[in-house]
């Protein structure tokens, strides 16, 4: 290995990194919030990843009938619960109204805009669009009756998310796998290193959605809300935020993020349906560094997790998934000792 290598090296382990953060972020804001470890984090990227593809070959994304059908579901589940509380029909038509309104006007627009050819930043806007809504409609659907469990309970319930979301993925995108085109084929030399335009627009593109991230937190009432949330739920119920709201907002932070994670790495590697897996689990890996709390500790740690899987591919490229997710056991172990035990009640 010479300069230019490790230089190589670093650049890709560092361009994986900005997309690990992403994710490693996103994750944590799950759990801070809900105590929810969000598994499922990575399917959001192939979701995204393979809505932007099939938009851009003319078809109709499975995107836009497993969105449908979601929505649905939870919409026949708020309808089942309000006739047991016997609420009044015009409260009850409001509710599946807010339910189902975004998902039915964003499907339409995708099937009409399907054919259409639009520009590549219009498919992306519209594949946001899309994907975004997976995440509330998943928390009112899967976790918001559980609001109380166990982190534990939580867990399992993603777990079986995660296996459904997957199996769910195969029927609607099937088996082909994808990769995007670029959103800036410009080339830069810088030394003995070529920089690419997509590697560019991955970096600006995490660096202004973390700051967005934190002006959100710092400035906005919601993000605050959020931030109250994380904690002290009890206390925050006390003051009147809701939990149930905080915790549909943060899954549709996740579904944004990993929506967009999924834009950006797809011109870099081909995407298939169970994809999201091995990505999201890395993203995990990385808000384990921060102790699934501190949100600039996971965007170090992704970094390092990014560095690592790129130099590790170097040196034992048949390992290299072994070499990233072998160093969250020393954490772990340095974390259990460190911290102490308690029951949880």
């Amino acid at each position: 290995m010479d300069a230019t290598i490790a230089g190589i090296l670093a650049l890709d382990g560092l361009t994986n990194g900005a997309i690990y953060a992403l994710l490693a972020l996103a994750t944590v804001l799950v759990f801070a919030v809900t105590r929810v470890i969000f598994i499922p984090q990575g399917e959001f990227v192939a979701f995204g990843a393979l809505t932007l593809a099939l938009l851009q070959a003319g078809k109709v994304p499975g995107t836009v009938w497993f969105l449908l059908v979601l929505a649905g579901a939870v919409a026949l589940a708020d309808l089942v619960q309000g006739l047991r509380q016997r609420r009044g029909a015009g409260r009850l038509l409001k509710e599946l109204a807010t339910t189902l309104a975004w998902p039915v006007a964003v499907s339409l627009v995708a099937i009409w805009a399907a054919p259409r050819g639009l520009p590549l930043l219009a498919q992306a806007a519209l594949t946001v669009a899309l994907v975004t809504p997976f995440g509330p409609l998943l928390y009112r659907l899967a976790y918001e009756s559980l609001a109380d469990a166990s982190v534990l309970v939580l867990l399992i319930v993603s777990v079986g998310v995660h296996f459904a979301l997957v199996g769910l993925g195969l029927f609607f995108f099937g088996a082909e796998g994808f990769r995007n085109p670029s959103f800036w084929d410009e080339r830069f030399s810088l030394g003995g290193i070529t920089l690419s335009g997509q590697t560019l627009i991955i970096f600006i593109a995490s660096l202004a959605l973390i700051v967005g991230l934190w002006l959100f937190f710092e400035k906005s009432l919601s993000g605050k809300a959020l931030r109250a949330t994380a904690v002290n739920r009890l206390g925050a119920r006390l003051m009147g935020i809701s939990s149930s709201s905080a915790g549909r907002l943060s899954f549709t932070m996740a579904a944004f993020i990993g929506a967009l994670s999924g834009l950006l790495i797809g011109p870099t590697t081909t995407v298939f349906y169970d994809s999201g897996f091995l990505i999201g689990l890395k993203g995990f890996v990385a808000a384990v560094f921060a102790g699934l709390s501190s949100y600039p500790l996971a965007l170090v740690g992704a970094l390092g997790v990014g560095l690592l899987e790129s130099f590790g591919s170097f040196w034992a490229s048949a390992y290299k998934e072994v070499i990233v997710f072998s160093t969250i056991l020393p954490v772990l172990l340095w974390r259990s000792l460190r911290d102490p035990h308690s029951e949880e009640h």
